[in-house]
């Protein structure tokens, strides 16, 4: 399939470049068909239906089952389980479909050109989908909606706008072909390339440039910590069209139940991450009182989090008792929630503390 769709690409466009002119409208579908299938895959494979960060109408279940069979990546099914694979067995040599430790090239594509015992198809681990009746539909006749989501729905929107055979090359061929190696960083680059601000417990990589040719995806280190959040890029400047997406589909009421990382823990992480890059640079600097007394500061913020922490997990028993007396929505809008703000921000302001600890070592 990889050989066919590139050396088309290869070929065919520059011959119909050569002796036609694109239409302004061929180049729109392409852009539109690049977006619609490529969020399907984000939005509908990976952060529905992969990881079940939110819940969606089945109307919007639908588009995500279509244009997700216009991406050409196999079936719901099949990508929801071995994505969920890799997540359970990441960086392992074996285990792991697509394991970075095998390399760029096989953890972009190369993986797809071998036969691995960790390619083995299990549907043991989507059963819940399997009880999808759109996942199961797509799944059943998957060759036939690829197909004609792939050349009879371009010529329609070519035919439409009066560019059938242009809008085929574009928006069919060359966007499937754009849009496969777009998805594909992902598995591969996103595992080597970028920074590391959550966790150093597996090989993904933040990379804001990424995420723009990813339509959000980019935030990878994020994402293999806290999984289960519908976002990628959990700032609001941060690139994660997918993340509108999902929250513009549930202001219309197509979407609902959407997870969200607690932000105590997404400063924990962060500041965790901190204590490590101050130790490993306190273990490096040459002996003395100045690095004595660094360490000291070191201690005693270790000493302040592990307090913090404390405070936390009390805070987080007391919010149980609360609910086994139903008495949630009173605890969400007592005193304790404002105490949980403000340990919060005692992270955050240990952070900078810790931060700048770490420079001092320099």
């Amino acid at each position: 399939m990889f050989g066919l769709t590139t050396g088309l690409m290869l070929t065919v466009l520059p011959l119909y470049a050569w002796h036609h002119d694109f239409s302004a409208a061929a180049w729109v579908w392409f852009a539109v068909f690049l977006y619609f299938s490529g969020l399907s895959i984000t939005g509908g494979y990976h952060r529905l239906w992969s990881h079940k960060a939110y819940q969606a109408h089945w109307g919007l279940r639908l588009f995500y089952a279509a244009f997700g069979a216009q991406a050409l990546q196999n079936s719901v099914l099949v990508w929801a389980s071995m994505h969920r694979v890799h997540h359970r067995e990441v960086d392992h040599e074996t285990l792991d479909p697509y394991s970075s430790r095998r390399g760029l090239w096989y953890s972009h594509m190369g993986w797809m050109l071998r036969d691995e015992q960790s390619h083995k198809l299990d549907f043991g681990n989507v059963r819940d989908l399997e009880k999808d009746p759109i996942v199961a539909f797509q799944h059943k006749h998957y060759l036939g909606v690829a197909l004609f989501m792939n050349i009879a729905v371009p010529l329609l929107a070519g035919w439409a706008t009066g560019d059938p055979w242009g809008t085929l090359v574009l928006a069919g061929l060359v966007r499937l072909v754009v849009n496969h190696h777009f998805t594909f960083l992902i598995n591969s680059l996103a595992h080597f390339w970028g920074r590391q601000p959550y966790t150093t417990e597996n090989s993904a990589r933040d990379n804001d440039f990424l995420a723009v040719l990813t339509y959000g995806e980019g935030y990878h280190n994020f994402h293999h910590l806290f999984q289960w959040d519908y976002r990628n890029g959990i700032r609001w400047w941060q690139w994660d069209p997918t993340k509108w997406l999902i929250a513009s589909m549930s202001w219309l009421g197509l979407a609902s139940n959407l997870r969200r990382t607690p932000e105590f823990q997404i400063q924990r992480a962060k500041l965790q991450r901190h204590f490590e890059k101050a130790r490993e640079r306190l273990a490096k600097a040459e002996s003395g009182d100045r690095v004595a007394h660094l360490q000291l500061l070191l201690e005693h913020e270790l000493q302040s989090f592990s307090a913090t922490l404390s405070e936390w997990a009390r805070l987080q028993q007391e919010k149980f008792e609360h609910a086994k007396q139903q008495l949630t929505e009173h605890w969400e809008t007592s005193e304790v929630r404002r105490r949980i703000q403000h340990l919060e921000d005692s992270l955050r302001q240990q952070q900078k503390r810790v931060r700048l600890l770490s420079l001092q070592v320099a």
